[in-house]
């Protein structure tokens, strides 16, 4: 018996997000805002069945789109991000000021938010659909990546 072909499809997304990076040693412990784009590459095997209204994909592009744009870009878009743990997240409160606010466990950098997107979809793609990789550019030409053979 011939084995399924296995493939990786990419879907690319665009927010744009504000953070500053507390304690710092540069110029992003200020303010500023980056237009990013993330890459999401999931694996699987086409669906095989000619009666299925899916034949074909290895999963329906609007459906990985309804849930990156549920998970990550209804979340992050036009949000100030900040470190929970640090004197930003008090500062940020004042919604007067800055009005979406998303207080992160963590420093908001590329590597650290990678990451995270890569445990939320993980833990909300359908069990037949593997998370392969994920790309987030902060700016035209600097990203960080996650692969899932990397993290095993």
């Amino acid at each position: 018996m011939k084995k399924p072909p296995v493939l990786r499809i990419t879907k690319q997304f665009r927010f744009e997000a504000a953070h500053a990076l507390w304690n710092y040693d540069g110029l992003c412990r200020n303010i500023h805002g980056h237009s990013y784009v993330l890459y999401v590459t999931i694996i699987g095997n086409p669906v095989s069945d000619p009666h299925h209204t899916k034949l074909g994909m290895v999963m329906d592009f609007s459906e990985l789109k309804k849930i990156v744009q549920e998970q990550i870009i209804d979340r992050f878009d036009h949000a100030l991000l900040v470190n929970a743990d640090t004197p930003h997240a008090d500062m940020a409160k004042d919604a007067r000021m800055f009005g979406k606010v998303v207080a992160l466990p963590y420093q908001p950098t590329c590597e650290h938010m990678v990451i995270d997107f890569a445990e939320c979809l993980q833990q909300v793609l359908p069990s037949h659909i593997g998370l392969h990789s994920l790309r987030l550019h902060e700016t035209a030409t600097a990203y960080a990546e996650w692969y899932a053979g990397d993290n095993k």
